[in-house]
């Protein structure tokens, strides 16, 4: 599971990916503080599919649901694959730091949503 601690020397959020899982973690004070549920679409380019991102009460508005989108797309880019943001939030957050998130082909969008819906076990 990769670990991304205190992300650039800020006093933020532990974030690790636990791939197998297909979730994006996030701890604050060595507590559960959010997820991002996600999975890695079949075929060829690898896509990395967020798909849902939650909050745990308690840790509302303390920049963690962003903390978790702007990692999810630093994780994709390291990996050099693309992102399709299906989770609302994630899309929200993506049209707000295009910079950052680059947008996917709308080829790609589609075929995601293809998988989700006869998979829906990934969500």
């Amino acid at each position: 599971m990769a670990d991304r601690s205190g992300q650039d020397g800020q006093d933020g959020p532990d974030i690790r990916d636990d791939r197998a899982a297909g979730k994006l973690l996030a701890y604050q004070d060595g507590a559960a503080a959010g997820v991002i549920v996600y999975f890695v679409m079949d075929g060829a380019p690898a896509v990395l599919v967020a798909v849902h991102t939650v909050v745990e009460p308690g840790h509302e508005g303390k920049g963690i649901g962003s903390a978790l989108v702007r990692e999810f797309y630093a994780m994709a880019g390291r990996d050099g694959v693309p992102v399709v943001p299906l989770c609302p939030y994630a899309a929200k957050w993506a049209s707000r730091h295009p910079d950052e998130a680059p947008q996917a082909p709308a080829a790609l969008v589609e075929r995601a949503k293809e998988q989700l819906a006869s998979r829906p076990e990934l969500y």
